[in-house]
């Protein structure tokens, strides 16, 4: 059955946001008088939040002291800054607008929650153009429940057999696989150094978002 909607999960695979995080946490550090530390241990955080990257910002253990106060101040931040430097990943922009240009439907599924999700997706101009957003508000479980790629293929009407779906997380492969939906993980995006994403049991593993492209059009051509 050949696809017939396109959905991506947020952070690491449709946008590159940590550039946003990073400089969240480095003015962080900078404000109490430390140093930077390198941009990539922070990068590598990503995928655990903002719990995981207050962590390694600080050095701390999220049962330290102040870690809750540090979290809730990066959050702060974050919601202010969120959208100052993110931007869709090379080679993106044009997927979209193939996707577009084959009448075909694309979305977003995020573990993002709704008030840092809506936001950036307006400021880069691409709320109008995706059928839906789908945060953790809208679903009692998140990923890696299948809950809101359910919701998702729901919504939309479709057989989640005619859904593709896009992360840079085990947790996204294990969504969409539960919920039926056919899953392509990506190398590009927040890997963790100890993450496999070949490892992770999806249909297709991609390097590049210019991958994206072959991958569609095979799925376009399957029946």
């Amino acid at each position: 059955m050949a696809i017939r909607a396109v959905l991506f999960d947020m952070d690491g695979t449709l946008l590159d946001t940590a550039p946003d995080f990073i400089a969240i946490c480095q003015a962080m550090r900078a404000d109490r008088g430390l140093p930077p530390i390198n941009d990539k241990h922070i990068r590598d955080e990503i995928s655990g939040g903002a719990k995981a990257m207050v962590a390694v910002t600080f050095s701390m253990d999220p049962e330290s002291p102040g870690f809750e106060e540090l979290r809730q101040e990066f959050l702060e931040r974050y919601l202010v800054g969120c959208a100052v430097h993110s931007k869709l990943f090379d080679g993106m922009a044009e997927l979209l607008a193939d996707i577009e240009k084959a009448n075909l439907i694309w979305g977003v599924v995020t573990n993002k929650p709704v008030r840092f999700a809506e936001p950036i997706m307006q400021r880069l101009g691409l709320a109008e153009r995706s059928a839906l957003l789908i945060c953790p508000d809208h679903v009692k479980n998140s990923k890696p429940d299948p809950e809101p790629l359910t919701l998702a293929c729901s919504m939309l009407d479709l057989d989640p057999s005619t859904v593709l779906f896009i992360g840079d997380d085990l947790r996204d492969i294990e969504s969409g696989r539960a919920a039926g939906t056919k899953t392509c993980a990506v190398t590009y995006g927040y890997i963790h150094p100890d993450d496999h994403p070949r490892h992770w049991g999806a249909d297709v593993v991609v390097d590049h978002p210019l991958e994206l492209r072959k991958v569609l059009d095979n799925a376009l051509c399957s029946c």
